[in-house]
């Protein structure tokens, strides 16, 4: 929960308590689940007999008002195992009792079992819980409950399917405001409902999780790709391509199916297993092996755009923001032991470069240590671990630990990158691996003549490309920059007289290399101007006796509006410059 402050988590930490409080005085017989503290507010799940639905929330949000008029005070104590069991088991929560349990009786050998259990009483209502909390419910000031949801207990989709209640609560009603201004806003930004609209993708119930790019849509995945590809290449990159399906064995070594089998699709082919890549590092091992290397070719960067696909559960997938298919802008860089810090700091750079273009020039790092799960020896890690801290700290970037949250092979730098509505979303990575060379045995010559084991990074810049253009559309609100964009520029002819006037403008902007379209139907120039601007279309070109007669035409762009009349060779120029990157 970046930028958040304990104190702003206390208080919506109490407020789900004061919902889950509502909810119990209203229906007696629903069964609690979990209610946290979130990024942006908090929730909370219940077990009911009917999923509790947008129509409820007037209801729950009149009697949470009561709670807080009530200024209940909030009393912590503690119970040992023995008693927390009971004392749930009297209240018949189960859900409460399973986690105590599994406090009680750790499934990690490494973790300690809990001996007490805190609890937070408010009035009648009693809820497990580590805290913290403020001292009083009167103390909530501005809060508003958000939207429903359904949600599997534990996040299982073979468990229980439980009805949560998100909402948000701040110190004042001026920041509530703000904040619920800034979902509204968000609604409209909604990259499911632009990509509609601009008839950029569409999603089909006959492939949950895998887009259908549109012809627009398309040029904007390609046109992304090719911008990947000249930096890329500036910064020295090859880029290859392996298969999408390998067989099992390979997943084996490379110890994905011990950590990602439940995410992964099989295929039976001639008796023998084959796996579809949910990532592209085994293809890769596999590539450098190829051929033997040698330390002066350090550091051999190789890049590539692989076609992956994860088995995500159906109630996760979320547009381009979650998907089962999707293209990974991966890279590989091996090297020795010497280069990584500088080249951690290549690759930084490299993403600060990419991320301006796009106008995302807010990010903040987080560093993931070691998790408990994890593969690999202390002083691999150690290395690994001070060279991400050590190129982050002369480069002077600050930075965040996320204690436990690296992958199972290495730590890493995140890039979480805040939007124009300061939401955050996690893009690039950087990962130190010590791991794979070895387990794939990857060897290059040194300056001695002798074999050597490679240091190696995985790093993904947008991540995943199709997540990135969702992050973009919502971003930039459909308006992608002028080089980006579908279609840069659209001529409109007033009447029909003017149509052969128009099709030489459209034939000049082709000739040019612009995108653009001809808008000649039999409509009113208001309806057909909207249309554009709906479009999101950067450049109208109008096309009315004046124009047709002296072969110009009159502009008018998002930037300016009306610009007036112009002439076209100028203008042509001019946009052949904006779109190149």
């Amino acid at each position: 929960m970046q930028n958040q402050s304990p104190d702003l988590q206390a208080l919506r930490h109490t407020t789900a308590h004061i919902l889950a409080q509502a909810v119990k005085r209203l229906y007696p017989t629903v069964t609690l689940a979990i209610g946290p503290a979130i990024a942006d507010g908090f929730y909370y799940d219940f077990d009911t007999e009917t999923p509790l639905t947008p129509a409820d929330i007037e209801k729950i949000e009149k009697e949470m008002k009561k709670i807080i008029k009530e200024s209940l005070p909030l009393e912590a104590f503690t119970l040992n195992g023995d008693e927390a069991l009971a004392y749930v088991d009297g209240q018949k929560e189960p859900y409460k009792r399973e986690l105590i349990e599994d406090l009680l009786n750790p499934k990690d050998p490494a973790k300690t079992p809990a001996t007490e259990f805190s609890f937070y009483k408010q009035g009648e209502f009693v809820d497990l819980c580590a805290g913290p909390h403020l001292d009083k419910t009167g103390r909530i000031k501005a809060f508003k409950l958000t939207s429903t949801a359904g949600a599997y207990w534990r996040g299982d989709e073979k468990r229980q399917m439980l009805s949560r209640i998100y909402g948000t609560a701040f110190p004042t009603r001026e920041e509530l405001d703000a904040h619920l201004e800034r979902i509204e806003e968000a609604k409209k930004r909604d990259h499911r409902k632009l990509g509609r609209e601009m008839k950029l993708f569409a999603f089909m119930e006959d492939a949950p999780g895998m887009p259908f790019y549109l012809p627009k849509g398309l040029i904007l995945k390609n046109r992304l790709i090719e911008y990947w590809r000249k930096i890329h290449k500036k910064y020295n990159y090859l880029e290859i391509q392996t298969p999408q399906i390998m067989m099992s064995k390979l997943w084996d070594r490379s110890g994905h199916t011990g950590y990602y089998m439940d995410g992964m699709y099989s295929s039976l082919i001639d008796e023998t297993t084959y796996f579809i890549k949910p990532m592209n590092c085994p293809g890769g091992m596999l590539a450098y092996g190829i051929d033997l290397h040698s330390y002066k070719e350090f550091p051999l960067r190789v890049a590539e755009l692989g076609l992956v696909h994860r088995n995500e559960l159906s109630g996760t997938l979320h547009g381009l923001m979650r998907l089962r298919q999707f293209t990974q802008d991966d890279a590989h860089i091996y090297m020795m032991e010497s280069q990584l810090k500088d080249e951690i700091k290549s690759v930084i750079r490299l993403y600060e470069d990419i991320y301006a273009a796009f106008g995302l020039n807010e990010f903040y790092f987080e560093l993931s240590t070691r998790p408990e799960n994890s593969i690999g020896s202390d002083e691999g890690w150690e290395k690994a671990t001070t060279a991400l801290r050590e190129a982050l700290e002369e480069l002077g970037r600050p930075y965040e630990i996320n204690e436990g949250d690296g992958a199972f092979y290495g730590p890493k730098i995140d890039f979480q990158i805040h939007d124009s509505l300061g939401r955050s979303w996690q893009c690039g990575t950087i990962q130190c691996d010590m791991q794979l060379p070895e387990r794939f045995d990857l060897t290059y010559i040194g300056a001695d003549g002798a074999k050597h084991r490679p240091v190696m990074i995985h790093r993904t810049c947008f991540g995943s490309l199709d997540r990135f253009l969702g992050v973009l559309t919502e971003h930039c609100a459909g308006w992608f920059p002028f080089w980006l964009t579908p279609v840069q520029a659209i001529v409109i002819p007033i009447a029909e007289r003017h149509h052969e006037a128009a099709q030489k403008v459209l034939s000049q902007l082709e000739a040019a290399g612009i995108r653009a379209e001809l808008d000649d139907r039999s409509e009113k120039m208001g309806f057909k101007i909207r249309e554009a601007q709906l479009q999101k279309i950067p450049r109208m070109l109008i096309i009315g006796d004046k124009e047709a007669e002296e072969g110009t035409a009159s502009l008018r762009s998002r930037e300016n509006g009306d610009e007036g009349a112009q002439e076209l060779g100028g203008l042509i120029e001019k946009w052949k410059r904006e779109a190149d990157f």
